[in-house]
């Protein structure tokens, strides 16, 4: 299992990424969020990761325990009203983890989240990578607006670009 899992890890270069999320991508995955986050009061990060090291993955790393590193590295949970979501690509498995803050806790159940990771897989594995970040992006916006509607002041507490790593 963990030969299967670390095949791609080695085989995909960082070069890969980027060719499959160009910069004009990642400007339109930018300003999506930055429209999203206009209709409601929930912050999105998007982060993506192509490869993870060798390491990690032979210790069985999952990309789940990763998006949950990167969401405390990257502050998503610092927000005024704990409404941070973190969308994380691990691009060598077309693996899509959402964590939210424990602001949505007991507002949303695990499958909504879990039904947007699966949509966003699908066009991943089709080579729809700018896509699926959309619909993604799309999704949460729909659900982040049932729970953290717009109201007042807005403020922009996360930044907005992808982030690579």
């Amino acid at each position: 299992m963990i030969l299967k899992r670390l095949i791609p890890h080695l085989l995909y270069p960082d070069w890969w990424l980027k060719r499959v999320l160009r910069p004009e991508a990642l400007a339109r995955i930018e300003a999506a969020i930055a429209a999203s986050e206009a209709h409601h009061h929930g912050e999105i990060r998007f982060v993506v990761e192509a490869t993870l090291d060798f390491f990690p993955v032979w210790r069985g790393l999952s990309a789940r325990e990763r998006a949950l590193e990167v969401f405390g590295r990257e502050r998503v949970w610092d927000t005024e009203a704990s409404n941070g979501v973190l969308i994380y690509l691990l691009l060598a498995e077309r693996d899509v983890e959402i964590v939210a803050d424990r602001g949505f806790a007991g507002k949303v159940d695990a499958l909504e989240w879990e039904t947007i990771c699966r949509e966003m897989e699908t066009a991943f594995r089709a080579k729809r990578f700018e896509a699926g970040a959309l619909i993604g992006i799309e999704r949460l916006d729909a659900l982040i607006k049932r729970h953290f509607p717009l109201a007042g002041a807005n403020p922009d507490e996360l930044e907005n670009a992808v982030t690579i790593l």
